[in-house]
């Protein structure tokens, strides 16, 4: 389930700057930019960013060649963002991984910003990196990082097969306390 399919998309109240991370072809990137905001779109796989650099031509959608945990070339900017999205992104992290990686995510929020999660539940498809995620885990280092749940939902898949499978979501929504950026 991608972000722009979500029944709870909490966003801010105004346009502002998105940062998309693991944007894949850019269906949610599009998504918000047809929304007024300015988004990055994070993609590490070329042929995804390629493909989505070509189906979403937009002057309000950046791509950038990144990825967690460290997210150099973002971080490198110092650029500072209202929203923060990563859909189907999380488990495809080992736990060290995401320790990392909310770290360099927060350090990316403006002060009361939103980062919108989904986290995958279920058997893994064969020859795919995912590793077992919790919403509770997930909320516990969030809350390491200075960020607040706001929302925490469950949501069944959009596809047959992974409901057939067992597959569930969680969505997640936090907001940054202060500047993490400040230490």
């Amino acid at each position: 389930m991608r972000f722009a399919r979500a029944r709870h998309r909490p966003l801010p109240g105004r346009a502002g700057a998105v940062l998309d991370i693991g944007a894949g072809t850019g269906t949610d990137s599009a998504w918000l930019a047809s929304l007024g905001h300015k988004v990055v779109a994070v993609e590490p796989v070329v042929a995804f960013r390629e493909a989505g650099m070509k189906t979403h031509a937009s002057s309000d959608i950046e791509w950038l060649d990144d990825s967690l945990p460290a997210l150099a070339a973002t971080g490198a900017r110092e650029a500072r963002f209202d929203l923060v999205v990563l859909a189907a992104v999380w488990m495809h992290l080992a736990a060290e991984e995401r320790s990392e990686a909310m770290g360099n995510i927060s350090k990316l929020l403006k002060p009361g910003a939103l980062l919108v999660m989904s986290l995958r539940h279920g058997p893994a498809q064969a020859n795919r990196r995912i590793f077992e995620v919790s919403a509770h885990e997930t909320i516990a280092l969030a809350a390491r990082h200075h960020l607040k749940v706001v929302l925490s939902a469950q949501a069944p898949p959009v596809q047959q097969q992974n409901r057939q499978a067992g597959v569930s979501w969680s969505w997640l929504v936090f907001s940054a306390m202060r500047d993490a950026a400040a230490g």
